[in-house]
């Protein structure tokens, strides 16, 4: 039976002819075994016997000489790379160089010669980067495993502007994701770049179940981060260490280490942004379309309502195809695992604490910056010495602890919370102060530059003179009269001796014996017009009867 498309396999041909070798040595090769093999390869039995010949020259061992073919030189392996992988704009620069020989090989030569020495992968990489190259890796992929014995975590910037206090932001999102199950655990979001207590609040919220958090949560095994500098904090750290989590530090640049988390972002990003309002990659008509001022955005509450419910959705009524077709849900309702669940009042240690014991005074505990806490359970506890813990940049509400034994106290609010309005008056002062500085950065960068003239032909460059000759010449002679001053030595030039109008008025007796400047001429004395005029006696006082 002849097959339709001929196999062209070479090591399927060296297996063939090996079998038809071995029946020669034996005697017992016949015509019926040369044309099943020719049959079944689709060739013609003259072709098998070639193949046959080209055995019995290498030892019995089917050894095709391959034709000569055009292979690539290091100047033109140098110019694809210069050419950032662009195979068309390589074979034309070679070709004006005359690098491709005598006769020049066709582009057609020249292109499967590019593409044959090199991967796709590594032309990627010549035209967008190392990112590009590594979207051609191939890799393994982890055991299941079960509920909790592995956790992910990251960050995800939302692909959405949210009204944020009058202000155009996109949030951030930092969740915690059970790889076994593919239940989102917990999650923080926050309006501005995440920090250390984005992901606090987040673990608080991941290991926490019951309630809002549903039944996922407990303490993983491990939790898997990338190399960013908040997830590696002290504080981080040491909350997964306290509940014996390890925390495991994935080398950069390879997102398939954590494939479950980058999966999930992806998945936000695809199924849930596209459908809010202020979607920034939503298509437009032209490049030079603006944007809507008057757009409507979600506020930054309705935001994490909605982002709610997405996850709730994620959990209870996504199917997973690779999973049978099951929920989050019901592969972490029939996991088995025991789960440890730690008492919500031990969690406090996903605070930062305070160096120092402070004093409950009688208006409460002083913080820095003059903040004051107070609670009821202060009463009666004025003088006492408690250590206070506190959440990172969410200081509104703190956790004061004995601070002789660490018996936990209870929480403390903010007493002296500036209202809305004083807050936002002290951001915009610092954002003015802000442009003025930017301005003055700006202004000096400007007055560095050295600007040149524009040019038409080959030439030199030309800096561009801002300032006439007369202009130059003034402030020139300027600084030289600066420059004098500024050497100039009093002390050098010797005083003139002084004169009589120097001295003061001194008594002759007075005098030091060793004066022989002359003395000015004494004062003449006082006249009757120097004197004041005397005040009338009690007697004298004037009275409105006339005189005699």
């Amino acid at each position: 039976m002849t097959i339709e498309q001929p196999l062209r396999d070479t090591s399927l041909r060296r297996a063939a002819v090996s079998r038809l070798m071995f029946l020669v040595q034996q005697n017992s090769l016949t015509t019926d075994h040369i044309t099943t093999v020719a049959e079944t390869f689709g060739v013609h039995p003259r072709s098998v016997r070639r193949w046959m010949d080209n055995a019995a020259q290498h030892n019995d061992r089917y050894t095709p000489q391959r034709p000569a073919s055009f292979t690539l030189t290091q100047v033109m392996r140098d110019a694809v790379a210069l050419f950032c992988g662009n195979i068309a704009a390589a074979y034309r620069d070679l070709h004006k160089r005359g690098h491709l020989g005598d006769d020049p090989v066709s582009y057609a030569t020249f292109h499967r010669a590019v593409t044959t020495a090199y991967t796709p992968g590594f032309l990627a990489g010549l035209r967008g980067g190392e990112k590009e190259r590594r979207k051609f890796d191939v890799h393994f992929t982890r055991d299941i495993g079960h509920r909790n014995q592995a956790w992910e975590a990251d960050h995800v910037e939302a692909s959405v502007w949210v009204n944020v206090n009058g202000h155009r932001r996109k949030p951030w999102i930092t969740w915690f994701i059970d790889c076994a199950s593919d239940a989102i655990c917990g999650l923080s979001v926050s309006a501005q770049t995440p920090s250390r207590e984005n992901i606090l609040l987040a673990i608080r919220t991941a290991v926490l179940r019951g309630g809002d958090h549903g039944p996922f949560g407990g303490c993983p095994g491990l939790v898997r981060v990338d190399r960013g500098k908040d997830f590696l904090s002290d504080t981080v750290e040491t909350a997964f260490g306290i509940l014996g989590v390890r925390v495991v530090d994935l080398p950069p640049r390879h997102p398939e280490l954590k494939g479950t988390v980058e999966a999930l972002n992806r998945a936000v990003k695809t199924m849930h942004f596209p459908g809010l309002p202020g979607f920034v990659h939503a298509p437009r008509t032209s490049r030079r379309t603006k944007k809507d001022p008057d757009e409507r955005l979600l506020t930054y509450e309705a935001f994490i309502r909605i982002l709610l419910t997405w996850v709730h959705e994620w959990n209870h009524e996504h199917r997973i195809r690779t999973r049978d077709n099951r929920t989050p849900y019901e592969l972490w309702h029939d996991d088995l695992t025991p789960i440890y669940d730690p008492d919500p009042e031990d969690l406090l240690f996903t605070l930062e604490t305070h160096p120092t014991p402070l004093t409950i005074n009688s208006d409460g505990v002083h913080w820095t910056n003059g903040r004051r806490y107070l609670a009821p359970y202060m009463q009666g506890l004025g003088g006492k010495k408690v250590m206070l813990r506190y959440m990172p940049r969410q200081e509104r509400t703190v956790e004061l602890f004995d601070a002789k034994d660490g018996t936990y106290l209870g929480a403390a609010v903010l007493n002296n919370g500036a209202n809305p309005h004083d807050r936002r008056e002290v951001r915009r002062a610092a954002g003015r102060e802000a442009d003025r500085l930017r301005t003055a950065l700006d202004k000096a960068k400007r007055q560095r530059e050295e600007r040149f003239e524009a040019d038409t032909v080959p030439t030199t460059p030309r800096p561009v003179s801002d300032m006439t000759q007369e202009q130059a010449a003034a402030l020139l002679d300027g600084r030289r009269q600066d420059e004098l001053a500024s050497e100039a030595r009093p002390d050098l030039i010797p005083l003139p001796d002084p004169t009589t109008t120097w001295n003061n008025t001194q008594n002759p007796t007075e005098s030091s014996p060793s004066s022989t400047a002359p003395l000015l001429p004494p004062l003449p004395d006082p006249t009757d017009s120097w004197h004041p005029a005397p005040l009338p006696t009690p007697s004298e006082e004037p009275t409105d009867e006339p005189h005699d």
